[in-house]
């Protein structure tokens, strides 16, 4: 997904074309008319509309905690175990059923003015489609069909984020009049299964259009292989439990997700891709190619630095900086996130395994250091490369907490995964322009992966969460750690485990929970689910994010007590003497801190602790009132509400 200087003033200019192409390009868009012929008089006034679909689509893609196509915000990262804090969907005092909660991103459809909600980019899509070889029928064949595989993965991309969010929805592939008495336009929900085979064939015609690679120049937009691996995303969603009543006996689903994800395989390898690197440390690095071909990145998104009228730029290394570094403060980690992690052999952090929850940063993943921060952990930016992390409380006499370098964090590690050390803390990190890798070749891997565990074929499995550990020093013994698996159900919930480890904080946890229907054993639309209890893992409702302050264990005087006793502590995993400093560091906090329980919980509704609460019928989300007001044809999904309050009737598991 491509952004830089060169594509945004490209879209400035697209802004703002003049008679030489339309008299207004956005008005036309406005009233929904097609462009002129003469807008495709040149590959450059063509290539303008193609680069303001991927403006509408990705401009608010800034942090990689954000998902959903054109909407793009964290919300769906905060209903799982990656992030504490109470939200409606996970507010045990709040059930939903009603169209007025339910979501809004279907947007208005019918709108008599220009938004960018999905179907106004499908539209935009389909504009691009019926037109381009026939009003831009002079233009050169190869750019032609490059510039139709973008907008068909655009596309499918859209309607895969609206099956995510709805399940069915209607399928347009034409430009319909936008008038409310056109019966014409009065689409029903298509079935799950009918949107999935649009989406795989738009990504089948993407992938017959794109080239395997780009030249620099275009370096970021879709790619052949990128179209192949977005197809296996969409057949193992399909496949998994919440589409698939029968994925536990039948294989049909599961053998298609395979075969797309070995075919997205070759083409990828074939062009030069794959996992980056054959170190923790250079795990890390591969986050921080900026701008340049990085064989990890499917799709990316490329991020500017300099002033954001002009660049897209990156918000994540403002919003997880410590104030002391120039951040705006911390993104702690939940206890339950420190604790997931496995021990440096790929083991389960447990007390038989040697696993301290005090000492949480001993014998740690590899990926562990560089997945978070902690008290004496060496985190440098460009002002500071020395730069170490302290966030520790102390009570004086009176009783009061005061906290060191003005770091008033709610727990006692907090992420770092996918910063920059050499960024500068100018204007709190404001113009990071760190690319987002959107899709890594790690996660097409793990996608086999679990299509093996499904089929039974634990010894792929293994093959393949091993190529994960590997790259990352895992050692081989024990299946890396893995051990045996028992069965497909043992198979499945190791894949599910490696991909909440390799993928923290990437904007991925929530759609597996969901795909998967994690949250609890509790029926689904009537349907018996039973996916925790087969896979032997604990559902997420009745747990809760947990923090804690990291505390000095004596009372001290107004002034920070460890000053000078921490002056000599810096952990950093590239040193060759990482373990010593870890030992040290151990030391260190087994004389002077404790874990204190917070003031106020992590997940506390008006300041009392509570437990996550999701509800079946949040899986899939109901249309909100105005969508249904707006699209009065539409069917309202079973376990929410219309708006005349008459009980949902659409069925997305059919």
């Amino acid at each position: 997904m491509k952004f830089n200087i060169k594509s945004i003033l490209t879209l400035a200019m697209a802004a703002v074309l003049s008679a030489s192409c339309s008299d207004n390009f956005l008005e036309e868009k406005k009233n929904y008319n097609q462009t002129d012929d003469s807008f495709y008089e040149s590959q450059e006034q063509t290539g303008w509309y193609v680069n303001n679909l991927y403006y509408d689509f990705f401009s608010a893609y800034k942090s990689p905690t954000l998902n959903t196509t054109g909407l793009y915000n964290d919300t769906n990262s905060r209903l799982t175990e990656e992030i504490g804090g109470v939200y409606d969907l996970t507010n045990p005092q709040l059930t939903l059923v009603n169209s007025v909660d339910g979501s809004g991103y279907y947007g208005k459809s019918l709108s008599d003015k220009t938004q960018n909600d999905p179907y106004n980019r499908i539209r935009d899509c389909n504009s691009f489609l019926a037109e381009i070889d026939v009003k831009g029928a002079d233009l050169d064949q190869t750019f032609r069909n490059r510039c139709k595989g973008q907008v068909y993965y655009l596309r499918a991309l859209q309607y895969y984020d609206l099956m995510r969010v709805y399940g069915g929805v209607p399928i347009v592939t034409t430009v319909e009049n936008a008038v409310s008495n056109d019966e014409a336009i009065k689409l029903p929900r298509a079935s799950v299964t009918e949107v999935v085979n649009q989406i795989i064939a738009d990504l089948d015609m993407a992938a017959s259009l794109l080239p395997g690679k780009w030249d620099s120049t275009d370096y970021g937009r879709f790619t052949k292989g990128a179209a192949l691996a977005q197809k296996s995303r969409v057949l193992l969603t399909y496949a998994s439990p919440l589409f698939n009543k029968n994925w536990d006996s039948s294989t049909e689903r599961w053998e298609k997700a395979l075969a797309a994800g070995l075919a997205a395989e070759n083409q990828l390898t074939a062009d030069g891709y794959g996992l980056y690197g054959n170190s923790a440390k250079q795990w890390q690095d591969m986050f921080v190619i900026d701008n340049a071909f990085c064989p990890e990145a499917i799709t990316v998104q490329l991020m500017g630095t300099g002033n954001t009228n002009v660049y897209l730029n990156n918000s994540w290394e403002k919003t997880i900086r410590l104030v002391s570094q120039g951040g705006t403060g911390a993104l702690e980690a939940p206890k339950e996130m420190i604790d997931l992690f496995p021990m440096a052999d790929g083991s389960k952090p447990t007390s038989a395994n040697q696993y301290d929850p005090f000492l949480f940063f001993k014998n740690r993943d590899p990926r562990f250091y560089r997945t978070f921060a902690f008290s004496g952990m060496k985190w440098g930016y460009k002002e500071n490369a020395n730069s170490v992390a302290w966030s520790y409380r102390w009570l004086d006499a009176s009783g009061k907490a005061n906290f060191s370098d003005n770091n008033q964090e709610n727990s006692p590690a907090y992420v770092r995964k996918m910063t920059n050390v050499a960024v500068t803390n100018a204007n709190s990190y404001q113009y990071s322009g760190t690319d987002i890798f959107e899709y890594r070749y790690a996660e097409l891997l793990l996608n086999i992966a679990e299509c093996y565990a499904a089929l039974g074929n634990t010894a792929s499995t293994i093959s393949y969460l091993g190529k994960i550990r590997n790259r990352v020093g895992i050692p081989s013994a024990n299946n890396y750690g893995i051990g045996t698996l028992a069965d497909k159900y043992a198979a499945i919930a190791a894949c599910l485990y490696e991909r909440q480890i390799e993928l923290a904080y990437e904007g991925k946890r929530f759609y597996d929970v969901q795909r998967w229907m994690l949250y609890s054993d509790e029926a689904v639309n009537g349907v018996v689910n039973n996916t925790c209890a087969k896979l032997g893992l604990t559902p997420i409702n009745g747990t809760k994010r947990t923090g804690h302050y990291l505390q000095y264990k004596n009372v001290a005087t107004a002034t920070d007590p460890l000053t000078a006793a921490r002056a000599s502590i810096s952990v950093d995993p590239d040193s060759a003497n990482f373990q010593t400093q870890l030992n040290t560091l151990a030391a260190f906090y087994t004389t002077n801190f404790v874990l204190a329980d917070l003031v106020t919980p992590m997940d506390n509704v008006n300041k009392t602790e509570v437990t996550i609460k999701f509800n079946p019928n949040y899986y899939i989300m109901g249309l909100n009132s105005e969508a249904l007001t707006q699209n009065p044809w539409l069917k309202q999904t079973i376990g929410w509400n219309d708006a005349s309050n008459a009980q949902g009737i659409y069925n997305y598991q059919e």
